[in-house]
């Protein structure tokens, strides 16, 4: 006889436990096993049928497997959790007793101090498994980052995600890994390639933030705990494979008087602080080696230039420099679509080295009303070297004054006010400056002047120039100008959709635009023949030409069946106008007409035909007599027929079809039908817009 096979011993049953079993079984506390599970990376499963788990589950019980928790059992963490909870006995039975000073001294001779560097290299054996998992990590360190000091949330774990972030933030300056950029409602997106890993993080905008009690901030605090620890491994590993010193000379004093990135001084590796490159070191105005260091790579410059030099070789370096000038002006070869229905082929981007240095040449200036913190980040990690602000906005700008000369770049963001409405700036004479033995004070210039020369832009144009890879026209981006759209970079619009950066007439279907002009057509003739019927009906008191014709047409309705000589009248009335077609109606009956005079007749028909042209309709229309065909209408036409054409097509395969197979393409191009009538109502409403800004109206 067979073994009987004991119940709950195979299957699910044992491949599932539950969580009371697990904390059970580990001899821990819940929020401790929590912790773990954390740390380690377990998390809850949920198996197919519950009740062959366990018939007493419910839909809130929760399931790990049992392997996971087998697996728990020999972390070393356990020790130090029952370490703590001993300790933690301790400390209550000396304040039992009033013994304070044993307590404190419990507390900071014998905590055990916990350390996850052995669970960082268990779950991450590669540090491309570090980097593939790192999105979640950044995301929630930044947030930690912007996050104001509570009881849940210390000082020391804001101070430490802080270094740590900027820490990240100085190797993708240095390394020119940041790619691409977007302004969402969420936050600033961002976008880094490492080591052939895209790595995409959100950083919350500098706003103050309101805790709330709703939020379990000890999780968070442990997901925290262990997001730091990782950083922390990721940017050794980062400043060594580039030849720096990790972790760089961090200057307290300046980080209080808000440097952020310029608080931090990168290193090589046997390189002292005096030899460092002039890409390593932070840009600051009062730099005295800096300075040195520039004036000697000057005067060496001009030595060279003032060298004589053969005219052969003057000769050969005109020529090399035109023919490298022809090298980096030449364009991108492209590929263009020629068929309608072909393939949107990949187009050939710029390398990484172009885009890098995409504002080197330039020096910038922000404005005390835009972000600081992200433009430096931005404008430094594609190659700006000199980046200036007010002082207002905290230490480590290249230039604190708005009227150097080197200035080619000023980031402002509010439109120009006229001089009537800004305030009065205080004036310094100069008897108090030749009193005082220093300079004046840089007066802020925007937006009371302007200086010649220098391109004033908004601050989107640096996100925009970042994810197109290019330098975009700064006059669109001027200040008060309405600015282009700002478009997700990771959204690529597909065929058929809607594409704000794309002109209309490259995107809509064949015969759109006339169809569109054609109800603009009727939608003006509507509103002029209302406009002018309620005026002849406000000033005569007489009924308008749509009431004298809805009146004849209830008579004929209510009398309709009951005479059969009044069909006969009818039938001859129609005969009489199929034998005389060249009369025909002119649009006012004779009961009206006779209450209009003539002077009023041509008053009206004289407005008529203003208020036509106006609304560029044909007044041929508004006379009463038929319009001639214009090529809209043609064209219109003709794409009805052909998309008629198209569709009778498309039914006659469709019946070869199986009926399964049918009702999917049917399902396909329901879905794709409500895309386009999406897509064409957008397009409709850019067409509204553009022609209102085109007629000079106000769009609401």
């Amino acid at each position: 006889m067979a073994r009987i096979k004991k119940k709950g011993t195979s299957g699910q049953a044992k491949n599932f436990i539950t969580r009371s079993r697990a904390v059970r079984k580990l001899q821990i506390s819940l929020p401790d096993f929590r912790r773990l599970c954390i740390f380690k990376g377990i998390y809850p499963r949920e198996p197919r049928n519950k009740k062959k788990v366990s018939k007493s589950a419910t839909s809130s019980t929760t399931f790990y497997y049992t392997k996971d928790i087998q697996y728990l059992l020999h972390e070393p963490l356990l020790n130090k959790f029952r370490e703590h909870k001993t300790l933690a006995k301790k400390i209550g039975r000396a304040l039992g007793r009033g013994e304070v000073g044993d307590a404190s001294r419990l507390e900071k001779t014998q905590k055990p101090k916990i350390t996850l560097d052995h669970i960082i290299k268990e779950r991450y054996p590669t540090f491309v498994d570090a980097l593939r998992d790192f999105d979640d990590a950044l995301s929630m360190l930044f947030l930690f980052a912007n996050l104001p000091s509570t009881t849940a949330v210390p000082p020391k774990t804001i101070a430490l995600c802080q270094r740590l972030c900027l820490e990240f933030e100085h190797y993708l300056i240095i390394s020119h890994s940041l790619r691409k950029s977007f302004l969402s409602i969420k936050g600033i997106y961002y976008q880094a390639t490492i080591q052939g890993q895209d790595i995409l993080w959100l950083v919350p905008y500098k706003f103050v933030q309101r805790i709330t009690g709703d939020i379990d901030f000890r999780i968070m605090g442990t997901f925290v705990e262990f997001y730091t620890t990782l950083l922390g491994f990721v940017n050794f590993r980062l400043y060594t494979s580039v030849g720096l010193v990790y972790p760089p000379r961090f200057n307290a004093s300046s980080d209080e008087r808000g440097g952020e990135l310029g608080a931090f001084t990168l290193e090589g590796k046997g390189v002292g602080p005096s030899q460092q490159t002039l890409e390593d070191t932070p840009m600051t105005n009062g730099g005295n080696a800096s300075e040195n260091k520039s004036a000697a790579a000057q005067a060496e410059a001009d030595k060279v230039a003032a060298l004589p030099a053969p005219e052969m070789e003057n000769e050969e370096s005109t020529a090399l420099v035109e023919r490298n000038e022809d090298q980096v002006t030449e364009a991108i070869d492209t590929f263009e679509v020629t068929a309608q229905d072909a393939d949107v082929l990949l187009q050939p981007q710029a390398s990484s080295i172009e885009t890098s240095t995409l504002f080197a040449p330039f020096t910038f200036y922000l404005s005390r009303e835009t972000p600081r913190q992200p433009l430096e980040f931005l404008l430094k990690a594609f190659g700006c070297k000199r980046v200036g602000w007010d002082g207002v906005l905290g230490d480590g700008a290249f230039t604190a004054n708005e009227s150097d000369p080197a200035i080619t770049h000023q980031i402002v963001d509010r439109p120009p006010l006229p001089q009537a409405s800004l305030p009065a700036l205080p004036e310094t004479t100069a008897s108090e400056v030749a009193g005082n033995g220093t300079e004046p004070k840089p007066i802020a210039l925007w937006p009371r002047a302007t200086i010649p020369g220098r391109i004033y832009i908004q601050p989107q144009w640096v996100w925009d120039c970042v994810n197109q890879g290019k330098l975009l026209r700064p006059d669109m981006y001027a200040p008060g100008a309405t600015l282009p759209p700002h478009l997700s970079p990771w959204v690529k619009p597909k065929k058929g959709q809607y594409d704000p950066s794309m002109p209309l007439a490259e995107q809509e279907r064949e015969g759109e635009a006339e169809e569109y002009e054609d109800e603009d057509l009727e939608e003006a003739e509507g509103n002029i023949n209302g406009e002018a019927e309620m005026a002849s009906f406000k000033r005569n008191g007489t009924k308008s030409t749509n009431d004298v014709l809805l009146d004849r047409d209830d008579e004929a309705e209510a009398g309709e069946g009951m005479n059969v000589a009044d069909k006969d009248s009818e039938s001859d009335e129609e005969e009489e106008e199929e034998e005389a077609p060249g009369e025909e109606w002119d649009g006012i009956s004779s009961d009206a007409a006779s209450d209009i005079d003539e002077s009023e007749a041509a008053r009206l028909q004289h407005q008529r035909e203003l208020e036509a042209e106006a609304a560029g309709g044909p007044v041929e229309a508004l006379n009463g007599h038929r319009a001639p065909k214009s090529k809209s209408a043609e064209a219109r036409k003709k794409a009805a027929r052909k998309r008629r054409e198209e569709e009778e097509e498309k039914e006659r395969l469709k019946m070869m079809l199986p009926q399964r197979k049918r009702k999917l393409l049917d399902r396909i191009e329901y879905s794709t039908e409500k895309k386009n009538k999406e897509a064409e109502l957008l397009r409709k409403k850019r067409r509204k817009i553009e022609k209102a800004k085109a007629g000079g109206k106000v769009v609401e």
